[in-house]
């Protein structure tokens, strides 16, 4: 058996940001498991936007935390380019309520030091020209938020861990998880660990992993769907996302243009295949809001899993079982999280005061019923 000190179970980008904090404050025998490779699930299957707007005082805080640490990544992680594209996020309001509701946003992200602007119909077309004015009544924008590469980023937490001392095994997948008085035997296809910690960061496969401890998450994840289109001369610089439209659209910097959509109804599985009827919503969309988009070629569509959590916000943190942490729960938003979930995470573990408030985004907030608040503007 092998002894280890943490045992990190994924290795998407927040199990490897966990790592990566958990290195900087010089922890010992870190172990990264996964039963593929780092990112080859949802992370490497993300539409990979970064923003700060939001309706929520908590997720307005994590993501502002996380854009300062992504606008010095390349730095911090000693990776030449993340691509990292602020260009802003332009989100566009269909209804009259989403006006009252986003105006109300922008007030909430202006006092927590988010400049975020709210435009007209002719303010958001002087930034994103070909939008249809017909189909909207206003927009919100912040310049700061943007796109990374999530395989270049994923790979910048994988080496910087990496030379902290972290180890990582990969195509290795957890089989069972027993707790025992010295921590927990946990068997995998490869090997059997008795660690002294174990995080759950498995993403989609975090209620199975919870179940091996006995804990029953209130998480489930549902296939989210994503295309391409083949690359194009720059046109547009801005994500566009409609909450009302059900849509995300951005250029990505080697040209092609990236949308992705809920399926609304869709049942709760680990179903990442293809499906024809998102690829025909998704294009009426798309000539519904930007229609010179619209005439563009699709050149792949793939898909993966959203967990989503009961208020649209991250649980991480300590559990019922002692020393068993998780991070999960992310609803779609687990890449541009990571890094202050990473930093939150590994103080947590190491019982050192928290950056910032996380009662919050404990798994205790849904015990017994209580009032939680529920992030609306999700895609």
């Amino acid at each position: 058996m092998i002894k280890k000190n943490i045992l990190i179970i994924g290795a998407g980008i927040s199990g490897l940001s966990i790592a990566y904090h958990l290195g900087l404050e010089n922890t010992q025998d870190v172990l990264v498991i996964d039963k593929g490779y780092f990112a080859s699930g949802a992370t490497g299957r993300c539409g990979a936007g970064v923003r700060q707007q939001w309706a929520t005082k908590q997720n307005c805080l994590l993501t502002q935390w996380s854009m300062k640490f992504f606008e010095k990544a390349h730095k911090v992680l000693d990776y030449e380019d993340l691509e990292l594209k602020q260009e802003g996020y332009l989100i566009v309001a269909t209804t009259d309520d989403e006006v009252t509701k986003f105006k109300k946003n922008v007030k909430l992200q202006n006092e927590l030091g988010i400049e975020t602007r709210y435009l007209s119909v002719q303010e958001a077309l002087d930034i994103v020209p070909h939008l249809n004015p017909d189909n909207f009544l206003g927009a919100t924008f912040n310049q700061s938020d943007g796109h990374l590469n999530p395989f270049k980023t994923s790979e910048a937490f994988y080496l910087a861990g990496k030379r902290l001392g972290v180890t990582y095994s990969f195509h290795e997948e957890v089989l069972s998880i027993q707790s025992v008085t010295e921590g927990f035997i946990v068997t995998t296809t490869k090997n059997k660990y008795l660690a002294s910690k174990v995080i759950n960061a498995a993403g989609g496969y975090s209620k199975e992993v919870g179940q091996m401890v006995g804990i029953d998450l209130p998480i489930y994840s549902e296939k989210h769907e994503i295309l391409a289109t083949e690359p194009i001369e720059r046109f547009q610089g801005p994500m566009v996302m409609s909450f009302n439209k059900n849509i995300y659209i951005q250029q990505v910097p080697h040209g092609p243009f990236v949308m992705g959509r809920s399926e609304i109804g869709i049942k709760p599985s680990h179903d990442i295949s293809s499906s024809r009827s998102f690829t025909r919503k998704m294009s009426q969309t798309v000539m519904d809001l930007l229609p010179k988009v619209g005439e563009l070629r699709v050149v792949r569509t793939w898909a993966g899993s959203y967990n989503m959590s009961p208020d649209r916000q991250p649980i991480i943190g300590k559990t019922p079982v002692e020393n068993y942490y998780v991070a999960c729960g992310f609803s779609g938003h687990g890449f541009m999280l990571a890094p202050i979930v990473g930093k939150l995470m590994s103080e947590i573990i190491l019982e050192k005061e928290t950056t910032m408030t996380v009662e919050t985004l404990s798994l205790e907030r849904f015990k017994n019923n209580q009032e939680i608040i529920v992030e609306q503007f999700v895609v």
